[in-house]
């Protein structure tokens, strides 16, 4: 069963190059077409969402909306957000097109909002692309396949550990 709103999580890679993106995706007619417009209306100070493009004058399909989890720490730092970060999206959404994890109907009636972290110590910038554009598609299979199952969180609570924190109980 298909759902209206597929929310998907994916981390890929490890250090300061790893991807963490997160995305919703839905029909342009809904709360997903909504929240798209409402977010690319209305930046604030650090964080200015904007039309992820494959090249300039040419945006991904869905029409994908890139949104930074952390503001440009750096004039590097802002570079790998708009550079590799913002390619790996878009690539990555392409690839989700193309695989079929996205239908060819979709492309054009849905939209992708991409809540991206890119690390303000990220140095190197194609690992920064591919890791982003491995975490985007991921995550999008991830939100269609309704991932990760509940029997996966009731297996993990005990133990949860992220890049920053690992309880020692």
């Amino acid at each position: 069963m298909s759902q209206a709103v597929q929310i998907g999580e994916s981390f890929i890679g490890e250090g300061v190059n790893a991807a963490h993106v997160n995305t919703v995706f839905g029909h342009r007619d809904g709360p997903t077409g909504v929240a798209w417009a409402t977010a690319l209306a209305t930046p604030s100070a650090g964080h200015v969402p904007f039309m992820a493009v494959l090249r300039p004058s040419l945006p991904v399909k869905p029409l994908t909306l890139f949104v930074t989890k952390a503001a440009p720490a750096s004039d590097a730092h802002g570079l790998n957000i708009w550079g590799p970060a913002q390619a790996g999206i878009a690539a990555g959404v392409a690839d989700a097109l193309a695989d079929g994890v996205i239908t060819v109907e979709q492309a054009d009636t849905h939209v992708v909002i991409a809540a991206v972290w890119v690390n303000p110590g990220a140095d190197d910038a194609d690992t920064v692309y591919l890791n982003n554009r491995e975490s985007v598609r991921t995550a999008l299979s991830n939100g269609r396949d309704s991932l990760p199952t509940v029997e996966a969180v009731i297996d993990a609570r005990h133990t949860p550990t992220n890049p920053f924190y690992t309880p020692k109980v």
